[in-house]
């Protein structure tokens, strides 16, 4: 499978992750709506959480650590909970194929 962004279309791998990662703000709409997403504030605050890290890191955080730093970023929202209601499908790496980065990497959190 691959996605389709204005005309280009972007190479995907194992499980439908992007091969390399690109920060198109136009990429997540397409991918959520394959992964049947309506996009949201929030999920932008977490897609934009994620490519910064990405960028900062080369990796994304474990779904433990994301949890933690969204905490302490935005105070008062059960993030564990509020992360499973964005992205029901394992948050760390739905969230991580929406934004437009490659498969997560490691053990464990994933």
């Amino acid at each position: 499978m691959s996605y389709v962004v204005n005309g280009e279309e972007l190479e995907t791998g194992e499980e439908n992750f992007l091969l390399e990662a690109n920060f198109s703000d136009d990429v997540p709409p397409v991918i959520a709506e394959a992964e049947k997403i309506s996009l949201t504030d929030e999920h932008w605050q977490v897609i934009n959480y994620l490519r910064e890290k990405y960028k900062e890191d080369g990796q994304t955080p474990n779904f433990r650590n994301m949890v933690a730093e969204l905490d302490e970023m935005h105070e008062g929202v059960d993030w564990k909970k509020k992360l499973y209601e964005l992205f029901p499908n394992m948050p760390a790496r739905q969230g991580c194929r929406v934004a437009g980065l490659p498969k997560p990497f490691g053990k464990g959190g994933y």
